[in-house]
């Protein structure tokens, strides 16, 4: 009966290990596991705020993206208008200095045509008068004689009546 007494069970043993386990769990509870749990949950809320903001982030990449497109699709959009502008201003000032140029040329070709003109008339009215003094000249010689005014005009009158009638046939 001697090895019984050993392996006996006390109730007042078991009665207090069972209370010091219950007030180990409550102190574990109370100073250990609420603590570490606010410290979980704080850091969790942690967490989940910096992913919030990094979402947030995220999105106003997205949206600042896209705007930067939009700012680049009308800056060359607007380039392009720009280009389209100084070509047509281009071409419009081809135009109006070829327009001007021509109208140059044209004025030129119009003026040397005035005094191509008025030089062969006065060439004309050169050689008719060289012409007048040399039959006058002539006329005189053949007849030996002076001739007065009166006499000197019809002639020239004549002469040069022909003359515009031989040119007039050319």
């Amino acid at each position: 009966m001697q090895n019984l007494e050993v392996i006996s069970v006390n109730l007042w043993n078991i009665l207090i290990s069972l209370a010091n386990l219950v007030i180990l769990f409550w102190a574990v509870k109370k100073f250990l596991f609420k603590p570490v749990r606010k410290i979980l949950a704080e850091r969790e809320s942690e967490i989940n705020r910096d992913y919030e903001q990094a979402e947030q982030a995220k999105l106003s990449a997205r949206a600042d993206e896209k705007a930067w497109h939009e700012q680049m699709e009308d800056a060359k959009a607007q380039a392009d208008s720009i280009l389209q502008d100084a070509t047509e201003h281009a071409r419009r000032r081809e135009s109006s200095i070829l327009a001007k140029a021509q109208d140059e040329a044209e004025s030129i070709m119009q003026n040397a045509r005035v005094e191509a003109e008025l030089e062969r008339k006065k060439a004309a009215d050169d050689i008719r008068r060289e012409i007048v003094e040399v039959s006058g000249l002539l006329t005189e010689k053949l007849l030996n004689r002076e001739m007065n005014t009166e006499d000197h005009r019809s002639m020239i009158d004549s002469f040069i009546s022909e003359i515009d009638g031989g040119g007039a046939d050319e």
